[in-house]
């Protein structure tokens, strides 16, 4: 996770996060698939003193999140909703209050044609989703924790309980 440069024109003051979840170095002896990246996003906090009546208070969060997912669940009817209810349930889980939510899950399939034709068939899913936090400004860490938690479920890290390490395994 590292700090980046926020969006300029959002909100007079801005800080931004980019987050990739990185498959272990024995991922591919395990699972058989030859991938470094299972997960990318970033994360803004927008803090604007005048209120915007849309965001319903002095804050709001920005959020983005992909990764690739294997052919079946992308071409699954209720893999958008699924999606976004791993958003909701991190942020409940993570006691990350929120009001005005809103956002698109997409999935992107790519083909590749002509000289790219070796390439195989992928496909994406994209969170999009800002809501504006209802916590205390001490407390955005939870915010930040739920995104956090999102971007593993995506990746399709199992949930573990604290102090257990998973043991690597097939993803999604």
């Amino acid at each position: 996770m590292t700090e980046i440069p926020p969006p300029g024109r959002l909100a007079p003051y801005a800080v931004a996060m980019s987050a990739d979840v990185m498959a272990p170095k024995n991922f591919e002896q395990v699972t058989g698939e030859a991938l470094d990246e299972l997960a990318t996003g970033r994360i803004v906090l927008l803090y604007d003193p005048s209120s915007p009546l849309e965001w319903g208070g002095k804050f709001r969060v920005v959020s983005y999140v992909r990764a690739e997912l294997e052919h079946e669940l992308g071409h699954d009817s209720l893999i958008g909703s699924v999606a976004w209810s791993w958003l909701v349930e991190a942020l409940d889980g993570n006691d990350a209050a929120y009001t005005a939510q809103g956002g698109t899950v997409t999935r992107v399939l790519s083909e590749s044609f002509g000289s790219l034709a070796a390439r195989p068939t992928s496909v994406d899913l994209e969170i999009r989703a800002s809501w504006t936090p209802g916590n205390a400004p001490s407390a955005m860490g939870r915010h930040l924790e739920a995104w956090g938690e999102l971007i593993c479920m995506v990746a399709g890290l199992p949930p573990v309980p604290e102090g257990v390490t998973a043991l690597p395994g097939r993803r999604r």
